[in-house]
């Protein structure tokens, strides 16, 4: 097979923007999908339009934990794949390719039928009242009928990118993102479908970049691609491989779930569905702002896990040293950017006085101190690269369920207003959680790589 993408030669900084760069790009349209949902709901006219908003939100952890799945399979098979193509193993490399694609199809299969058949108990667990469950309800139905596009699709475009094609994998989500915001105004105003028709538009939309994404990986031009006799290779030492390295990924995102479920809930409680609507335009917000993130540590495992896998630690760790110096100065202007102009991200979502008054306020609780937020994810990228999974899976669960979640259950018990203790819960984590991941990181990998 033929050895492209070589990521041993000439300048780590130039490979790692080079794939970086289309990747952050696609993680941003990626959130189009999503965020473009909420921003035409939020201008659909009517007594109803609140209750909409807020029924969407209600739905973010059913959208996050599908997300979730796609990257616990697609986040582990693809740094096992870099470091296989760093030590030559072609056929290895193949295999776990062929292997990831069963298991994505497997999953989506799973979490169709089951979040059809307990949909009730889960949007009443997730806070759905009498007034938002209709809405909740129909967005979850069509958009989890077609959660196969959404798994496949960022499942193997996490594969194409760790085969060093960054532009294809933001290609191939262009063309679904460009067709939603295309769709979403159809569908939401002209055909008068409201929430149901921004979930056919999603849907649609992940249907194109899920068969662009498999003609790819089918085509010549991949360096590995998908074939039904690899497809056969889930053996249990290759399944458990995948899923233990994709679990920290997979955790980070089903822990956000979980969060966002907590969240709503105690909101609800201290606040009614008006806080519930204000952070479901706050999370929209940090996903925004956090996707540059996202995408350049994401951006950055195939070269560090290929050099890793060809022994030239001294690469990874000039990688290590670029990858934070980057990240850690743009969360410093992100947070910068949401101190001084608040009302501007809060109007992308709504026109509603009352939620642009309060989502001011709040804002600038949420995004205090945002710029640690990168230590996560730079700790985070360097366990998952370098096929550390215990460490990664421990960060991503410590930060979140140890002291995310209490923090929203107990700040408002001694914070006043309460409210505004569950917005505090976030930068605290943020400091706390960022601190450790990112010094055991630089201790226990970092001083090592010689």
């Amino acid at each position: 097979m033929e050895r492209v993408n070589d990521f041993s030669r000439g300048s780590i900084l130039k490979h790692m923007l080079r794939l970086a760069v289309p990747m952050t790009v696609a993680q941003l349209i990626t959130m189009l999908y999503n965020v473009v949902d909420r921003v035409f709901i939020g201008r659909i006219d009517g007594p109803d339009a609140a209750g909409a908003l807020t029924g969407v939100g209600i739905c973010l952890p059913i959208v996050t934990l599908v997300m979730a799945f796609a990257n616990l399979i697609g986040g582990g098979a693809a740094p096992l794949i870099s470091i296989k193509r760093g030590r030559g193993d072609d056929e290895e490399a193949e295999k776990l390719l062929g292997a990831a694609f069963s298991m994505l199809l497997i999953a989506a299969a799973l979490i169709t039928a089951l979040t059809l058949i307990f949909k009730y108990p889960i949007l009443r667990m997730l806070g759905a009242g009498d007034s938002t469950m209709p809405y909740a309800s129909a967005y979850t139905t069509v958009y989890i009928s077609g959660a196969v596009f959404t798994v496949v699709a960022l499942g193997l475009n996490s594969i194409i990118n760790a085969q060093g094609f960054g532009k294809i994998g933001m290609i191939t989500i262009a063309l679904g993102a460009g067709l939603n915001i295309i769709l979403d105004p159809i569908f939401i105003f002209a055909l008068n479908m409201g929430v149901t028709g921004a979930a056919i538009a999603t849907v649609l939309s992940q249907a194109v970049s899920a068969l662009w994404t498999t003609g790819f990986l089918l085509s010549g031009r991949a360096v590995y691609k998908i074939k039904l006799s690899r497809m056969r290779h889930i053996s249990p030492r290759r399944a458990g491989k995948i899923l233990s390295l994709g679990l920290a990924t997979f955790t980070m995102s089903a822990t956000n779930a979980a969060v966002q479920s907590v969240c709503n809930k105690t909101l609800g409680k201290y606040g009614g569905d008006t806080y519930i609507g204000i952070m479901t335009i706050l999370i929209s917000v940090r996903d925004i702002l956090t996707l540059p993130v996202m995408g350049f540590t994401h951006g950055t495992q195939p070269v560090l896990g290929f050099n890793y896998g060809a022994n030239l630690h001294h690469r990874v760790k000039k990688g290590i040293k670029y990858m934070s110096a980057i990240t850690i100065t743009y969360t410093m202007l992100a947070w910068l950017a949401a101190a001084l102009f608040p009302r501007f991200f809060v109007g992308i979502f709504t026109n509603s006085s009352e939620l642009l008054s309060a989502g001011v306020r709040s804002m600038h609780i949420y995004f205090f101190g945002f710029c640690f937020m990168a230590l996560q994810f730079c700790g985070q990228s360097v366990f998952t690269a370098l096929d550390k999974p215990k460490q990664a899976v421990f960060f991503s669960l410590f930060r979140k369920i140890v002291i995310v979640v209490p923090l929203t259950i107990l700040l408002p018990l001694v914070w006043q207003p309460p409210i505004n203790g569950v917005f505090w819960a976030e930068p605290i984590s943020n400091l706390v959680g960022g601190a450790a991941a990112f010094t055991t990181m630089y201790f226990t990998v970092y001083k090592k790589l010689n």
